[in-house]
């Protein structure tokens, strides 16, 4: 049992740690301190389910369907398109900084709908998350411990970026700095969005 579950902690936190559009918007959202450890919660939560749907059977039934995979691809695509070009035009437009800060912090349930649709609409979760360590741990001697690793690391993982992000965020409040972030999120989003459109 104590195999599986560290095999599981190993490999999604390999996985977890590469910097995706995910960790992005879980590091924008920390440096804002902006409903930060609700995000990291829910990303977690994310995690363990998809982990562990992965593992007892959806794996299986997405490499099965072309179409449940395309729609997954073009949706995701279109969506970090669009969340990368608003983050790119935060960081071209001066004043946006000051009306962000004019307007206040967002609520909680904006933040939460959007680090949502940045989790569930990013393929990438699915072939990492759902194939890659769902058909890992269906291969397991124990399964649900598998499974649990997995859940560790994603909760070790995205609380010490929140926290950890959240801590120096009076360091690094300052225009410049906000410019350079927004810019590599919308790097990454633009990055992601067109490895899903050139992909086979």
């Amino acid at each position: 049992m104590w195999h599986s579950y560290f095999n599981g902690i190993l490999v999604a936190i390999g996985l977890i740690m590469a910097i995706g559009a995910q960790n992005a918007f879980v590091l924008a959202q920390s440096l804002r301190r902006e409903h930060h450890l609700s995000v990291a919660a829910l990303c977690v939560l994310c995690d363990a389910l998809l982990v562990t749907l992965g593992v007892f059977g959806l794996a299986t039934l997405l490499t099965q369907s072309p179409l449940l995979l395309g729609l997954a691809r073009w949706g995701g695509a279109a969506f970090l398109l669009v969340y990368g070009s608003q983050a790119l035009l935060r960081a071209l437009r001066p004043q946006a900084l000051n009306q962000a800060e004019q307007s206040g912090p967002r609520s909680r349930r904006a933040v939460l709908l959007s680090a949502l649709a940045v989790t569930l609409l990013n393929p990438h979760v699915y072939l990492d998350t759902v194939l890659l360590i769902g058909s890992l741990g269906a291969q397991q001697a124990a399964p649900g411990a598998y499974a649990l690793g997995a859940a560790s690391a994603s909760l070790l993982w995205f609380f010490t970026l929140a926290i950890g992000a959240a801590w120096l965020a009076p360091w690094l409040a300052r225009p410049a700095t906000w410019r350079l972030l927004d810019l590599a999120v919308a790097a990454m989003m633009f990055s992601v969005a067109g490895q899903l459109i050139l992909a086979n």
